[in-house]
């Protein structure tokens, strides 16, 4: 269906909306009627309470001259003029129409007076109905333009949205594109070392371990999140490659919630933390440098937390590209609902947290939409 015929058929309930709640009047004027005939003559005259409503059916038979008119010549500042008087063509017409089909009705159940010529009956008719025919003219007028500007208000929100669910997933998917090349430079100047200092065993071993894990880094994958359990999964793959680098100096311990495991967090989120805590933290010392990997669950946030007893963090020295498109993925993701923090510890090193809204892979997901539109 092309986009004309689906606006189309959206439009349609609305103007049979505003017929049908002729409905009620008519309903209203024939008992009305009714009532009026049975307390003035004793009992119920059935032509008086049929005219009654049949004439407010007729009313909205005629409603589609309002629609047509109304889609046709729109209330806008341009050719105000033109569109106005074409409205009051058009509620001249349904006035005609209308009286018209109300002396038909009359004349079919007998209701002109013998005396009134069938001119002078049908003018005054029109006279009587053109007061109400003009009034509700322009109020089933201003109910379709009502209609209408809700319709393509929501129409424009939901592609405003559509849009930027477009713009944030292209957004993720440049700044992944950014994080791949960063990790696999780095990977191969570590390799290129090893090599370089005779190292073949080491270097071998670390090839088999970046093979392995170059094939989850470039999965072409239309999701931008990844289960907790499998983004965990890659860093110690990552970290079995770095303690080829660091054999007797990198300690890895992990403090994990294992109910945790389904939780959704952005796809290598971790990465470019774990990859500076190893680079500022074990790298410069000569003894033992030690990697804390923590994640837990706080005020329906997950925490994740990733530490190191380095030298400490020098904010002066300014953020890499790992922590600033880190920071960029969680706004893009969440908004303000998420945060990165890198304070120094009080005993040493460095703390890099993550902060945002548990989502769990069995809660109905749309990948990343939902948490765009916030």
């Amino acid at each position: 269906m092309n986009p004309s015929k689906l606006r189309e058929v959206r439009a349609r309930p609305y103007w049979l909306l505003i017929a049908a709640a002729s409905i009620i009047p008519a309903t209203l004027n024939a008992f009305t009627s009714y009532l009026n005939s049975r307390f003035s003559r004793g009992r119920a005259n059935w032509g008086a309470v049929i005219f009654a409503g049949v004439v407010w059916l007729f009313f909205g038979a005629l409603t589609p001259i309002t629609y047509v008119l109304a889609q046709r010549f729109p209330l806008k500042r341009k050719a105000i003029v033109r569109t106005v008087l074409t409205h009051a063509v058009g509620a001249f017409a349904l006035c005609v129409g209308w009286a018209s089909m109300g002396v038909t009705l009359a004349l079919v159940l007998n209701r002109r007076p013998p005396q009134e010529s069938l001119f002078r009956f049908y003018y005054a008719w029109i006279l009587t109905n053109l007061p109400w025919s003009v009034f509700l003219y322009f109020t089933v007028l201003g109910c379709i333009h009502a209609f209408t500007y809700y319709r393509e208000a929501r129409e424009r929100e939901a592609q405003q949205s559509r849009l930027a669910a477009q713009l944030a997933e292209a957004r993720l998917g440049a700044l992944r594109m950014q994080l791949n090349p960063h990790f696999l430079f780095n990977s191969l100047n570590a390799i290129t070392v090893l090599v370089r200092d005779q190292q073949t065993r080491d270097a071998s071993r670390m090839l088999e371990l970046l093979s392995d894990v170059l094939h989850q880094v470039l999965q072409n994958k239309e999701s931008a999140e990844t289960t907790l359990s499998e983004e965990l999964a890659f860093i110690e793959k990552y970290l079995a490659i770095e303690q080829v680098r660091f054999p007797d100096r990198l300690e890895v311990r992990w403090s994990i919630d294992q109910t945790l495991g389904d939780v959704l967090v952005p796809e290598f989120i971790l990465q470019p933390l774990v990859e500076n805590a190893v680079r500022h933290g074990v790298a410069p010392r000569t003894e033992l440098g030690i990697i804390e990997l923590t994640a837990a669950a706080s005020n329906g946030e997950l925490d994740l937390t990733v530490r190191d007893n380095g030298p400490g963090y020098r904010p002066a020295t300014g953020e890499g590209l790992g922590l600033s498109n880190t920071r960029e993925r969680l706004v893009t993701l969440y908004g303000t609902a998420g945060s990165l923090k890198v304070l120094p510890a009080e005993d040493g090193g460095t703390i890099a947290n993550i902060r945002f809204p548990i989502r769990r892979q069995a809660n109905d997901r749309q990948d990343t939409r939902n948490h765009i539109r916030r």
